[in-house]
């Protein structure tokens, strides 16, 4: 599903659109970092294979969501490209410790789209040891 957006060219603008969601997503107000999203704003788990449809549904479900502390999120790593954007970005509540890579659709100055993967950590299996190194 592609959006549609009024002007279709490279905004250099986009990411920092999402740097600037992420410092909301930081203050723990998801009002806040919703204001960020289109009308329209839909954001996909496909892991879960649930959609969360417009702005308020994001911030009430951020702000029912349990947590040990504030949530914190750091930009690993950013690509931006036309008018999408694709962010890899831990996120901890000082005890949970998580990994999103998301890919996110940015139209008229506005977030519209995201599709967001929630990898989970596992052990590297002892087969392959002497042919790897290990990350810290």
């Amino acid at each position: 599903m592609q959006a549609i957006c009024s002007e279709v060219h490279m905004d250099p603008k986009s990411s920092e659109i999402i740097q600037e969601f992420y410092q909301r997503m930081n203050t723990n107000d998801f009002y806040l970092a919703a204001e960020m999203f289109s009308e329209n704003f839909v954001l996909e788990w496909p892991q879960s294979r649930e959609r969360i449809r417009g702005r308020n549904n994001f911030a009430v479900l951020n702000s029912e969501y349990p947590a040990h502390g504030p949530w914190r999120f750091t930009i690993n790593r950013i690509v931006a490209s036309d008018i999408e954007v694709v962010t890899d970005v831990s996120v901890t509540d000082g005890v949970v410790k998580a990994r999103a890579i998301t890919f996110s659709t940015i139209c008229d100055g506005k977030i519209t789209r995201q599709v967001e993967y929630w990898p989970e950590d596992y052990l590297a299996p002892e087969n392959r040891r002497h042919l790897v190194e290990m990350m810290d």
